[in-house]
């Protein structure tokens, strides 16, 4: 099996053992903790034992788009590193350490700080394409010893569907006005 092939099955069996790992810890150090949304005790409870669901179905996804990430036509293909592209991997590993800053502040009590991520999530999303794969596992990865695989990923969505909107709705407007690519800017 090629490397691009055995990855997405590799990517998934770690991000099991990952998820497990943290599982097997909350078990043995006082139980899975489960998280209300809007961390309001009235709303529903969701349980970090889902992130066992979540958690390899995005890396499943990932996997897939790695085996069919495209190389541009006249130059070669994009050097790998640990079975991804690197542009790839610039992203997965930027969104965990945002995930990860995001989530540490949380749990330090520093709302403002956690409040200012959040804004900023916003920003990033429409300046990077956020509802790729790897932007939302690495997101997600960061998060989880925080808030659990499900409240970030329900994050994610939505920050991803705001920068999916927005890349397309500027796509549209400036092919509108004319400019095609970044050159025509110049």
């Amino acid at each position: 099996m090629t490397e691009p092939n055995r990855f997405p099955i590799l990517l998934s069996v770690a991000v099991i053992l990952l998820a497990a790992g943290h599982l097997g810890f909350e078990h043995f150090t006082g139980g899975v903790r489960s998280h209300n949304l809007l961390n309001d005790p009235d709303l529903p409870a969701i349980s970090n034992w889902l992130g066992l669901i979540t958690l390899p179905a995005i890396a499943v996804i990932l996997g897939l788009r790695v085996r069919t990430y495209p190389a541009p036509a006249p130059a070669p293909a994009p050097a790998r590193l640990l079975g991804l592209p690197r542009p790839m991997l610039v992203a997965l590993v930027g969104a965990l350490f945002y995930g990860a800053a995001m989530a540490t502040s949380f749990w330090l009590g520093a709302e403002n700080i956690t409040f200012g991520a959040l804004v900023g999530l916003f920003v990033c999303a429409l300046v990077f394409p956020v509802y790729r794969a790897e932007y939302i596992l690495g997101f997600v990865v960061g998060m989880t010893a925080t808030f659990g695989g499900v409240l970030p990923l329900i994050v994610a969505l939505v920050v991803a569907v705001i920068s999916f909107l927005s890349r397309l709705l500027f796509g549209k407007v400036f092919g509108l006005i004319g400019i095609r690519n970044k050159s025509d800017l110049a």
